[in-house]
């Protein structure tokens, strides 16, 4: 699933590359993927692109026009992308025939496709006037960038839950998604299912240090890429997310990993847990 720092990656793509264009034409390919219907995505057409911006994994393209301004706002999810075309095909998009759930036009025939692939589809589309109107987003937690020391010690403290879940709630946190908690905590050297309330204040700095280091590197990463990059750039940064099995880059240790029933963590145990293997069961009493 795309995170944080790949959406600011590909909202800053289009934000160089759309703002100031007027929106030409606006399909739809999917009908599960669009989760308004009024204002409808044909009242898109002929606005022009003021803004692209983004609200934790959400990306937002802001379109001013006659009266207010539209929101065309989406989610990737899991299995979503934005794929862009200097030209876009001409070719109509027929719903139920293509992994494309969108498709949006420029009038310098530039533009991009959102698409999604496999069958459990929960990329979203929503036409808004303004971008709290989707719950998603008015919920959202702090934003990492504006993650105090004093904020995340408040964090930590309001409910006594695994550190992983924390990272990952975004109505804790946006942006952070399984493959930056489980980056984030190995540089912190944290274990994933250390208990908030057990952080003493060398902890809670050390946690502080990781988010703003590891996001900040990534976003600068991501930035200035073309979105076809971005997926293959996030895989090679990554120490133990996705590499199970190898060497930890620290210390040489292997990478272990705990699975779900839809999802899995990688971590350190030399680095995280004092060498302990975190028991790989969902309802096995974990180590901490």
């Amino acid at each position: 699933m795309p995170e944080m720092p790949e959406v600011e990656g590909l909202a800053r793509f289009l934000r160089e590359r759309a703002v100031g264009r007027t929106l030409d034409a606006v399909e739809v390919g999917a009908i599960s993927a669009l989760k308004t219907f009024a204002p409808a995505p044909a009242e898109l057409v002929g606005r022009q692109v003021f803004d692209v911006a983004r609200h934790g994994k959400w990306i937002d393209v802001v379109t001013t026009g006659d009266g207010e301004p539209l929101h065309l706002v989406f989610h990737l999810a899991r299995a979503g992308w934005l794929r862009w075309y200097d030209e876009v095909p001409r070719t109509a998009v027929r719903p139920g025939r293509s992994p494309i759930a969108l498709r949006v036009r420029l009038d310098d025939s530039a533009g991009f496709d959102l698409t999604e692939a496999g069958t459990r589809k929960r990329l979203a589309v929503h036409v808004v006037p303004r971008p709290e109107a989707v719950e998603a987003i008015a919920t959202l937690g702090v934003e990492p960038a504006e993650l105090t020391l004093d904020r995340l010690r408040e964090l930590l403290a309001a409910r006594n839950q695994q550190v992983k879940g924390l990272l990952r709630d975004q109505s804790v946190i946006a942006g952070i998604g399984n493959a930056y908690s489980d980056e984030i905590l190995h540089a912190a050297r944290i274990s994933p299912f250390a208990l908030t309330r057990s952080f003493d204040e060398e902890t809670v700095a050390r946690l502080h240090r990781a988010i703003e280091e590891v996001l900040r590197s990534a976003v600068e990463q991501a930035s200035g890429k073309p979105a076809a990059e971005l997926k293959d750039s996030k895989r090679r940064s990554m120490r133990v997310h996705g590499r199970t099995g190898q060497p930890c880059p620290v210390c040489g240790d292997t990478v272990r990993e705990v699975s779900f029933a839809d999802s899995s963590l990688q971590y350190c145990p030399a680095c995280q847990t004092e060498g302990k293997i975190l028991a790989d069961r969902r309802m096995s009493k974990l180590l901490r």
